[in-house]
């Protein structure tokens, strides 16, 4: 009897060893060591080493290997890279280190992760994820997106076969959406749309009609009724609200953002920056509860006011866009929900008639009189893109990565606020990412259209969205409210 105990035995504690190892090695990032043939316009060539995150030409290119390469082009950086930190200077001369364009050295397998570290171009901090790895003769490289780095440097780059690339240095940085939706680059995303508030041009818009869940992105149709209870003189941004005991409840909880007592005071006015820069949750329920008297009364203006906008496939359940649960024995988890195109109409409305909420929401930082607290917005392309203004980000597991972005373009004559709607990407990075591409093909698209039809190409107007009567009225309302 004792050797069947023991091969049980033996057979339950492989069991348990094999469940502890498994989800590490599950979880252990990895990288596949290669190279690509990269070609200039200038006619310089040369190597260059890659690093595939995870997964199959998930590709992130050596920037010494790319410095090197364009040190004698209109696109030349100079790089300083420590453990955690780079810094990239366009314009200036690359110094080498030796180890440029050259093939892996055998055997070297560097320990990788993806992270968004320290990233100064011309000392301005920005948000690019990277990875660093140390290099065998010490010092440090880094690995980049080649996406990433032409929109930095505003240059072009093509594919023309497998591990090659051409670098057009002459050439701004443009996609063209249809292309890359053919490729499947927006397989990973419930919805996207391009277009002009101001407008209500659309310049690309992929499945913008289906409603899909919102999450903190929510906090957008909060700020705005705030904003119309400011308007009516019902509230004042120097008002003081009271912090409820639900509000409390939900700042303790796993989602609180900001710390909050009940009975502590706090002002509209920061209860603005709370919702809209580090997205507390807590901070939209005090303002729900300001300007309605209850989360319930609130959520009813909410769906109200969706059906006066026309947003015909929104639902709000409740002020912040967290998961929210039914009494019932099997509760129902249900989620704020919303088309890219109702969110379009919702955000060229708030920017329209109220254009100074750009003024919260290009804040790359604030601080908060309650508690001296200071707050960051959660706006990854506010630190890469002069032109962005806001407006908003958002995730919950069933949402994915949400990111409503605004930009400000000029036509000689007037503003208008370009609009970048990205709903439902896998995590913060995808969102940055098909965001900050599709925030400059809206640049690129809006100034090609001022020189004629023929450069812009065509553009759409959605039914029910702003049209170009109305660029007068919106112009004179921002005038009147700043």
């Amino acid at each position: 009897m004792k050797p069947v105990l023991q091969k049980i035995s033996a057979v339950i504690l492989a069991a348990v060893l094999l469940c502890l190892i498994l989800p590490a090695r599950a979880d252990a990032s990895f990288g596949i060591l290669g190279t690509c043939r990269v070609e200039t316009d200038t006619g310089a060539a040369g190597t260059v080493k890659t690093l595939d995150y995870n997964y199959d030409h998930n590709t992130y290119f050596s920037l010494r290997d790319m410095a090197m390469l364009l040190n004698d082009t209109d696109k030349s950086f100079s790089l300083e890279i420590t453990k955690n930190a780079v810094s990239l200077n366009p314009g200036n001369t690359y110094i080498a280190v030796g180890t440029e364009n050259a093939p892996w050295e055998e055997g070297e397998a560097p320990e990788l992760s993806l992270r968004r570290n320290e990233f100064t171009i011309h000392e301005k901090k920005v948000f690019y994820y990277t990875l660093i790895v140390s290099l065998p003769s010490g010092g440090y490289d880094c690995y980049m997106m080649a996406a990433d780095l032409a929109m930095i440097l505003d240059m072009d780059i093509a594919v023309p076969a497998a591990d090659s690339l051409q670098i057009h240095t002459q050439d701004p940085f443009h996609i063209a959406p249809d292309a890359l939706e053919q490729a499947g680059y927006f397989y990973g995303v419930n919805s996207v749309l391009a277009g002009d508030a101001t407008t209500g041009e659309l310049y690309y818009q992929y499945q913008s009609d289906t409603p899909y869940p919102i999450a903190s992105t929510s906090k957008l149709m909060t700020c705005l009724l705030t904003m119309d209870a400011v308007f009516a003189g019902q509230i004042s941004p120097d008002d003081l609200v009271t912090v409820s005991d639900a509000a409390q409840k939900l700042s303790a909880s796993d989602d609180g953002v900001i710390p909050m007592e009940a009975g502590e005071q706090i002002s509209v006015q920061d209860l603005l920056l709370g919702a809209l820069l580090p997205s507390s949750n807590e901070c939209a329920l005090c303002l729900a509860e300001a300007v309605a008297g209850s989360e319930e009364a609130f959520v009813q203006m909410m769906n109200q006011k969706a059906q006066e906008l026309g947003l015909s496939e929104a639902v709000f359940f409740n002020c912040h866009g967290l998961p929210s649960y039914t009494e019932d024995p099997l509760p129902a988890k249900r989620q704020n929900r919303m088309s890219a195109e109702d969110m379009f109409r919702l955000v060229s409305h708030l920017l329209k008639v109220y254009p100074q909420i750009t003024d919260i929401t290009s804040l790359e930082e604030a601080v908060l009189e309650f508690h001296d607290l200071e707050v960051r917005n959660s706006n990854p392309l506010l630190r890469n893109m002069p032109e962005v203004t806001g407006l908003k980000t958002g995730t919950t597991n069933k949402a994915g990565a949400c990111l409503v972005t605004s930009l400000t373009a000029d036509d000689g004559s007037m503003e208008h606020d370009l609009v970048v709607i990205v709903l439902g990407t896998e995590d913060s990075v995808e969102r940055g990412r098909v965001s900050g591409v599709l925030a400059r093909y809206a640049l690129h698209t809006f100034y090609m259209d001022i020189e004629g039809p023929e450069a812009g190409g065509a553009v759409q107007n959605a039914d029910n969205l702003p049209v170009h009567a109305e660029v007068a009225v919106g112009r004179i309302l921002r005038t009147a409210l700043q």
